[in-house]
């Protein structure tokens, strides 16, 4: 549920967000959020049928005719078709206050079924597909010496579960480039937050888990699951903080552990590991 007494502060009225991965799941969420909080958006995404319903639904929020929610349809790993696209609305309007990268998506899968291609894949999107739009925005937040980006993780950027193998690595990367980002920008007044989501009630997890191997789903059932919605009140709750780290439900907890007791968060993951072959029949 919006805290109605934010929606009454308006604390992005008048700022203006690109939404890369705006139009499903913690993107969509963070889309609707914006605009009830009195900004502009504009959501990058593949799929048309998802950006027009998107864009309707974000309409219906405005509180203040002067607000807009336009859309691109392009994929985000691709430079020379998305950069036009973006510097297009850039004119039309002006340079965003916020770069929001949700894109991504994962591919759980037993090792031995996995090919080159595979990695490939999951590294150019979720990696790839949040640089891209990154290096589009950034010479705007460099001239202007102000900004705001956002990169999406996982809590499967700092830990790791077998089936994810493909997944973690590009979600490792991708906090990587934040803490470097988040580093040396400093002297531009740019600001750089991570966002380190547990499961999350989406379009994507319910694809993840149609074809995730059965021992990684009972692992991961040992978890939460937030809703899109809760993980977007976090996230723009701590915007308005100016936190590096956005850390919704667990993740606070996962991280803190990780990083105090790593042999011991490795331990419980192997338990869990084994207790899920027992339980499909297989030996560890």
């Amino acid at each position: 549920m919006v805290n109605e007494e934010l929606i009454a502060q308006q604390p992005f009225k008048g700022k203006f967000a690109i939404i890369p991965g705006g139009s499903k799941g913690m993107g969509k969420a963070t889309a609707k959020l914006f605009i009830q909080l009195g900004g502009s958006i504009c959501i990058i995404a593949r799929g048309m049928d998802a950006l027009n319903k998107t864009q309707e639904e974000c309409y219906k929020l405005k509180s203040e005719e002067s607000q807009f929610v336009e859309i691109i349809s392009c994929d985000t790993t691709d430079m020379d078709k998305l950069k036009p696209l973006i510097t297009d609305i850039i004119n039309k309007h002006k340079v965003p206050d916020y770069l929001f990268n949700f894109v991504g998506y994962a591919y759980a899968q037993y090792l031995e079924q996995l090919t080159l291609e595979d990695f490939k894949r999951n590294m150019d999107i979720n990696y790839y597909g949040q640089l891209v739009p990154t290096l589009i925005v950034l010479p705007y937040f460099l001239e202007g010496k102000q900004g705001y980006i956002t990169f999406t993780s996982s809590i499967m950027g700092f830990m790791a579960i077998m089936g994810f193998t493909t997944y973690c690595p590009s979600k490792y990367a991708i906090f990587g480039l934040a803490e470097v980002l988040r580093h040396e920008l400093l002297p531009y007044n740019i600001k750089v937050s991570i966002l380190f989501p547990v499961d999350t009630d989406t379009p994507g997890f319910a694809e993840e888990n149609r074809i995730k191997p059965q021992e990684c789903k009972i692992i991961s059932e040992s978890g939460t699951l937030m809703t899109a919605e809760e993980v977007a009140n976090k996230f723009i709750q701590s915007i308005l903080d100016g936190s590096f780290e956005i850390l919704p439900g667990e993740a606070a907890i996962q991280i803190k552990d990780m990083r105090e007791n790593p042999d011991d968060i490795r331990g419980v993951l192997d338990r869990l590991y084994k207790r899920a072959r027992r339980k499909t029949g297989r030996k560890i």
